[in-house]
């Protein structure tokens, strides 16, 4: 089972992702699995922590990652979502952990490892 879930929402060509404050790199919005909660409901409940007023449409998952993050040497275990419609302000409701959510395209940005490793799946450069 995940430790975390994570979203990706797309819409008109962009993704939206958010940034940590602690080291201001952007990732795919989401967060870490409580006790007993499955991954859709973790991917639900940090959604609505981190964007209130974002209206997510139905999710699949799309794939589980498990891996180690080669610099760090954390394991990585997220379950990943895809959202075909995702609607609302980007409102931050959890500004200890967020300082920015934007629409944008996938590439050009400081990602996490795990977003990174996302974008070159989902939207390999082309």
């Amino acid at each position: 089972m995940a430790k975390s879930s994570k979203l990706v929402a797309v819409k008109r060509g962009k993704v939206l992702l958010v940034r940590r404050r602690r080291d201001r790199l952007w990732m795919f919005p989401g967060g870490r699995k409580l006790a007993r909660e499955s991954e859709k409901d973790c991917l639900r409940r940090e959604i609505k922590e981190e964007l209130p007023k974002l209206r997510v449409g139905r999710v699949q998952l799309w794939k589980e990652v498990k891996s180690k993050n080669r610099r760090s040497g954390r394991k990585m275990s997220d379950a990943i979502f895809v959202a075909r419609k995702a609607s609302g302000s980007l409102i931050i409701g959890d500004r200890n952990e967020i300082d920015r959510a934007v629409w944008r395209k996938p590439r050009g940005v400081r990602l996490t490892p795990t977003s990174r490793y996302i974008r070159d799946k989902l939207f390999p450069a082309s």
